[in-house]
């Protein structure tokens, strides 16, 4: 299986796909972050299996999280999807599988984010 240049494990990507809390975590973060707590109500999960399913995702390079500080100075982790596309082709071969990622930002990205959120307060 390709995916860019992140390895992927074939079993573990497809056991994540598979798992319907997995997959309805990604739909949730597609679009913009969510925290951990967010995601246990609207995936209707414990927050120990939306942790274990983050950090599972996260492993196969499907899911970002960014800190974020609250307006009380207190930070908390948000998730974005990273995933953007699984394409599954059959060929003589067998199935060759790739999968398309959004590029993470790098350090100093996430650095301008961080001033900004907080110039903004």
């Amino acid at each position: 299986m390709t995916g860019g240049d992140e390895s992927v494990d074939d079993e573990e990507f497809f056991a994540l796909l598979d798992d319907p809390y997995a997959r309805a975590i990604l739909v949730e973060i597609r679009d913009g972050p969510r925290s951990a707590d967010d995601l246990t109500e609207v995936v209707g999960a414990s927050p120990s299996t939306v942790y274990r399913r983050i950090e599972r995702l996260r492993d196969q390079g499907l899911v970002e999280g960014e800190h974020r500080l609250d307006p009380d100075g207190h930070h908390h982790e948000v998730y974005t999807a990273r995933l953007e596309r699984v394409t599954v082709e059959l060929t003589a071969t067998g199935f060759e599988i790739d999968v398309d990622r959004t590029t993470t930002a790098d350090a100093a990205d996430r650095f301008t984010n961080l001033y900004e959120e907080l110039s903004n307060r």
